[in-house]
């Protein structure tokens, strides 16, 4: 098991409740944490960390007491934040091995990771370059360098793309994904970017109002919508969308040609295909029709609210 809570709250000032009674088992993997600013993951994964103390609940990562025994789940795990956090006067490898030092290594086995880990994130031909004097981009890279160099079991990333162009973002989500593969650790993504948590994670826990609205599968959240199919003809699909509705079907055209077309209840799709065929219309394309992660989200927030 990755980590579990049971029963978290944490209330800061006495009112502002971050999180309610947020209770997770989650397994290894890529895992995304999504939610509205606000929601609560930074607050969740500082708790993870030990940063942070549960106003009340219980709290296992990697095995370890997240209140009582902090000090060894660092060891542990490597963290990214989201707020720039490095040392002004170092350059990338004295903070790559100071990071690797504060979580337990020896100096030199510090400074030899902090040369391997920067040549992995690509900054080995700026490693002695000040920190403070890097672009957005290579920050960013740094950062996750800093939190690889101990060789985590978990990895926490709290919007790694953050200010970053778009191929900065791109080569940013590339790094990300190879590391289960190549270094072997399973990794919490926390980003208000779903394509991220979509490119990188297979599983995904989302939060709103500190409250655990889904926690799942990406492609169990995602879901199908049952009966309802995603059509596309060579030609004049508006007019097979009309056919379509005389025989108790809903079908809609989208921006992009395409039909949904939703079947009346106890409908198959063959009455698609002959219909398509008496119009002599050519059915190219035929699924059952998955919501993106965006539509998703939206609807758990949106039924989270009804409830």
């Amino acid at each position: 098991m990755l980590f579990e809570l049971h029963d978290v709250n944490k209330i800061y000032a006495g009112r502002v409740h971050a999180l309610r009674d947020v209770t997770l088992s989650v397994d290894e993997g890529s895992i995304g944490l999504l939610g509205p600013n606000g929601a609560g993951k930074s607050t969740l994964l500082k708790i993870m960390l030990g940063l942070l103390p549960a106003t009340s609940g219980a709290v296992q990562v990697l095995g370890f007491d997240a209140a009582s025994r902090s000090l060894d789940l660092r060891q542990k795990v490597g963290y990214m934040p989201e707020q720039e956090c490095y040392v002004a006067g170092l350059d990338a490898v004295e903070m790559c091995a100071y990071a690797g030092q504060l979580c337990g290594l020896p100096a030199k086995d510090a400074r030899e990771r902090a040369h391997a880990v920067l040549a992995f994130v690509g900054l080995e031909d700026k490693r002695y370059m000040k920190v403070q004097t890097y672009s957005t981009g290579q920050k960013q890279r740094v950062k996750l360098a800093q939190a690889l160099v101990h060789d985590p079991e978990l990895l926490l990333l709290d919007e790694p793309t953050n200010g970053l162009d778009p191929r900065g973002r791109d080569e940013m989500l590339t790094l990300i994904t190879q590391l289960p593969e190549r270094r072997g650790c399973s990794i919490i993504l926390s980003s208000h970017l779903l394509p991220d948590v979509e490119a990188v994670c297979q599983s995904a826990i989302l939060l709103n109002e500190g409250q655990v609205v889904f926690s799942g599968a990406i492609s169990e959240m995602r879901g199908e919508q049952r009966d309802t199919y995603e059509v596309r003809v060579k030609e004049d699909g508006a007019r097979l969308a009309g056919i379509l509705e005389q025989e108790g079907c809903r079908a809609d055209v989208q921006h992009n040609g395409a039909l949904w077309v939703h079947l009346p209840a106890g409908g198959d799709t063959d009455v698609i295909f002959r219909k398509a065929l008496e119009a002599e219309l050519q059915v190219r394309h035929l699924t059952p029709l998955k919501q993106t992660l965006e539509s998703a989200f939206v609807r758990l927030l949106q039924g989270q609210g009804e409830a």
